[in-house]
């Protein structure tokens, strides 16, 4: 194929649109330049490290209007490794978990092969679609993502009710790329867990939780007992270092200083409403964009499912969606490939709160300026 050259009033400002890692703002990289060399290269156990940590710590709980008693908790690793950890130390026996995604169903799977909990409620839901909570008696977690990064499906954070609902079943959602871009109410879940290389624009290498007083409890509990649980995988552990503002192991002071950025340039502008309209408006654009195509449409077609974070446009099989991708890369626009396990003739676009929605509506006219010449 012909190499296709963009006009410069079709190149977005910032061509970064990719699910993770995403765009990092000039802002970020001068905050992490400060650091230099008064907190890089420095013992994360002294203060300058630490207070780091401490007002990352008071930012999250700024910008999810964190309850009485909830706290900030931080560890190494990502969500990986947070899945294995709440195998360990927040199931007590059962839990269920909705699927409707990659990531949904690999914490499923972690459940399923821990030998000293019982088999796993897999409750799941076809690609574009969503599951929802099935209150069950002898379930203590029901565990969801608050948006699919995989699909481009969103959900509603809120808690399983009913009669068959066990007293103390603790509700923990995956927030990896909706934390930070997506508004909620934190007192309908016990457990917003994320990775910070999305909405928060910052490295991977550790994860972070905003944790109720009831999962509090749960931890402590559960860790007390005889099940065997690794020093790494311990969750009482990460608690009691978060409260002295540090991890076990050294952390990632890169992902510390940029996401510190970008949580007080978030809270600074309006907090968590101003960035989920920030991130809603940049979804619609591409959503808007995709209905009034002759060739492309909305992956997940039920409006209310559709994630403000991660817009998945399908094209029309007379469109080669790689063709475009390749085209929008050699331009400088990056990262609009599909989720490779999805397979789907396919775009994938991050509007993550750091992107501009003006790029976005450029993005389009890009769009429209490469399907015009395939």
């Amino acid at each position: 194929m012909p190499a296709i050259e963009l006009p410069s009033s079709l190149i977005p400002a910032d061509g970064r649109f990719g699910c993770g890692p995403s765009k990092i703002r000039d802002e970020q990289i001068a905050f992490l330049s400060s650091l230099q060399p008064s907190v890089l290269g420095t013992s994360h156990r002294q203060a300058p490290v630490k207070n780091l940590v401490g007002s990352l710590r008071e930012g999250l709980a700024e910008l999810f209007r964190a309850p009485e008693g909830y706290e900030i908790v931080l560890a190494n690793g990502g969500a990986t490794s947070f899945w294995d950890a709440a195998v360990h130390s927040l199931i007590s026996r059962r839990s269920q978990h909705l699927t409707f995604g990659e990531f949904g169903a690999k914490f499923g799977a972690a459940a399923a092969a821990a030998p000293f909990l019982e088999e796993p409620v897999i409750r799941k839901a076809e690609p574009g679609s969503r599951s929802e909570l099935l209150p069950q008696t002898g379930v203590d977690v029901y565990a969801y993502p608050h948006n699919e990064t995989s699909t481009g499906v969103m959900t509603d954070v809120r808690r399983a009710a009913g009669a068959d609902v066990d007293p103390g079943a603790l509700t923990v959602v995956d927030a990896t790329s909706a934390a930070g871009g997506i508004d909620f109410d934190a007192s309908e879940t016990d457990v917003y867990y994320f990775s910070p290389q999305k909405n928060f624009a910052s490295d991977g290498g550790l994860w972070f939780a905003l944790v109720s007083p009831a999962a509090i409890e749960r931890i402590e509990r559960q860790t007390n007992g005889d099940r065997y649980i690794p020093e790494t995988l311990n969750l009482a552990g990460a608690l009691s270092n978060s409260r002295l503002n540090q991890t076990l192991n050294t952390p990632a002071l890169s992902t510390l200083a940029l996401m510190d950025e970008q949580v007080r340039w978030i809270n600074g502008n309006g907090g968590l409403s101003w960035a989920s309209a920030r991130t809603a408006e940049s979804s619609g654009v591409l959503y808007d964009w995709a209905e009034r195509s002759e060739v492309a449409t909305p992956f997940v077609t039920d409006r209310a499912h559709r994630s403000q974070v991660v817009a998945t446009i399908d094209f029309d099989d007379s469109i080669d969606a790689t063709a475009i991708s390749k085209a929008l890369r050699a331009n400088g626009i990056v990262d609009t490939e599909p989720y490779r396990k999805l397979g789907r003739n396919q775009l994938r676009v991050a509007t993550f709160t750091a992107i501009d929605p003006d790029d976005v509506r450029t993005l389009t006219g890009a769009i429209d300026y490469v399907l015009e010449r395939l």
